[in-house]
């Protein structure tokens, strides 16, 4: 398994990984925001190889005036969940953010599916916002603060 930065070339690839969490992790209306976050959002993003090709995907924002990264767009092929994947990917970018200065707290915002995971990753929820992704699928504001 390689952790690597994305490229514009694994969009396709990544844009399959979504398709494979819908409906259980992800609504099929979120795919434009996937979209536009690929092509116009992105600051750290990476993805996860095997020899089956890209099983794995999860980005990193900044607001860099609050001290705060922002965990985003974790996406880990059906086939591979529960296998450390996810795990491997979310511990490689918590190393990430704490290498640069400036970054206090992690926020993730998440959804009642995947919740119970970023808990035992040490992050704490916040609160919660019915139907925020879409009906059906909640908010859920989780952090890990005082980094330093």
């Amino acid at each position: 398994m390689n952790i690597r930065p994305y490229t514009p070339k694994d969009k396709d690839a990544v844009l399959k990984l979504l398709d494979e969490n819908s409906p259980a992790y992800f609504d099929s209306s979120e795919r434009p925001e996937l979209v536009r976050y690929l092509d116009e959002e992105l600051e750290d993003y990476f993805v996860v190889e095997s020899q089956e090709g890209i099983i794995g995907a999860g980005g990193i924002n900044y607001e860099p005036e609050k001290r705060i990264a922002i965990i985003t767009w974790d996406l880990i092929s059906p086939n591979c969940q529960g296998q450390g994947v996810g795990s491997e990917l979310t511990q490689y970018r918590i190393g990430f953010i704490k290498a640069k200065s400036g970054i206090d707290t992690i926020l993730v915002r998440t959804s009642q599916h995947t919740d119970q995971f970023y808990q035992k990753m040490g992050f704490k929820l916040m609160f919660i916002k019915k139907d925020y992704w879409a009906k059906g699928y909640d908010l859920y504001q989780m952090e890990q603060a005082n980094l330093r």
